[in-house]
């Protein structure tokens, strides 16, 4: 089998998205897909507007419709609404070429948050964007009933997994802890205005307090708070060192739409707190013992107020922390994402056992 992934979210980007994305790809070869992605790093492009990280593709329909077109793909996915999803969603409108989307990002919340146009302007493009879809895939059922309240209600389940064999309780804690105050509080991601990180770093909290990512408020943020402890963004297992390093991951964000970076903390044996919104509640759940209660104890907490929520997750065992974590598998995510794709026809996906010997495009 043969799919196309169209994504304007791409290494080198550092996010959640990325992660995602590229995971999922790595596992549909061990599977026999062959797997084209067409993303931003194959074209020439211009950095985002107030987010120079994001480099948005400057090509044509034309372009993109040929190297779809040489591939001849069974199946086509539009991971993103950018400029590359746009174009690819309109080659297979004109040759009535069957696809799916997904839905990662809160952009109209994102957009309010940066500039201020109001939400419901965004949510029409992103009704016209998705509507055509055979299937929009979503990490959570909170946020089907979300897009079901905005006309979309053609949603399939896509959750998220994480790599219990680099996100685990015995990794090394990152050196840049030692010596640092405890109880250590930790944030992970993109360093912008729309993850609310400011909460995070005016919260009490009787510790010392890191950071862990770049983005555009990065200088703005180290100047405000420089008792804070800023890494940089990390990868692979200098990442885990620091989930292993922290007694609670704090995450303020009120637009995510899942949080990987909890599941991965998860996984370290690090509690999670945040706000009662979509994503906390959908991993920590409003007890702090799992959305569907199943924790074996408290992984986490939630509250209107952060301080109360670190200060109640950092009290955990990282023992049942851990076991929520691995509740995660990367094989049940790849297993959706196959079940929700159809082909080109209309027609569903076969499902695609894993194979010992991974094939690449």
């Amino acid at each position: 089998m043969k799919l196309t992934l169209v994504t304007d979210a791409w290494e080198p980007q550092v996010n959640g998205v990325v992660r995602t994305l590229a995971t999922t790809v790595r596992l549909l070869a061990e599977r026999g897909v062959r797997v084209q992605v067409i993303s931003p790093d194959q074209f020439w492009s211009l950095p985002m507007p107030s987010y120079p990280e994001i480099r948005l593709a400057m090509t044509s329909r034309r372009r993109v419709a040929r190297m779809i077109r040489e591939f001849r793909p069974d199946a086509l996915h539009i991971a993103t609404e950018g400029p590359l999803g746009w174009l690819a969603r309109g080659w297979a409108m004109a040759n009535n070429f069957k696809f799916t989307t997904s839905f990662h990002t809160r952009f109209p919340d994102y957009v309010a948050a940066r500039i201020g146009i109001n939400p419901d302007r965004v949510w029409r493009v992103l009704r016209r964007f998705h509507g055509q879809a055979s299937a929009v895939m979503v990490a959570t059922p909170r946020l089907a009933t979300e897009l079901a309240s905005h006309g979309l209600t053609h949603t399939m389940p896509w959750s998220r997994g994480v790599d219990t064999e680099l996100f685990r309780p015995d990794a090394a804690p990152h050196p840049a802890a030692a010596g640092l105050k405890r109880p250590l509080a930790l944030h992970v991601g993109r360093v912008a205005v729309e993850k609310n990180i400011e909460a995070f770093l005016s919260a009490p909290w009787p510790g010392d307090k890191l950071v862990v990512g770049d983005g555009p408020a990065l200088d703005s943020l180290q100047k405000r708070y420089p008792s804070a402890h800023f890494l940089g963004a990390l990868h692979g297992p200098a990442l885990a060192s620091a989930y292993a390093a922290a007694d609670v991951l704090a995450f303020p964000s009120r637009t995510d739409t899942f949080g990987l970076v909890m599941i991965e903390a998860l996984a370290c044996g690090t509690p999670v707190a945040g706000y009662p919104v979509p994503g906390p509640l959908d991993i920590i759940g409003q007890d702090g013992f799992g959305a569907d209660g199943r924790a074996s104890g408290r992984i986490g907490a939630v509250s209107h107020d952060l301080s109360v929520a670190m200060n109640q997750a950092a009290r955990a065992r990282r023992s049942d922390c851990v076991a929520a974590g691995r509740r995660y598998g990367w094989d049940a995510c790849v297993d959706q994402f196959l079940a929700a794709l159809v082909m080109g026809d209309g027609a569903p996906v076969p499902m695609l056992p894993a194979l010992r010997a991974p094939l690449v495009a």
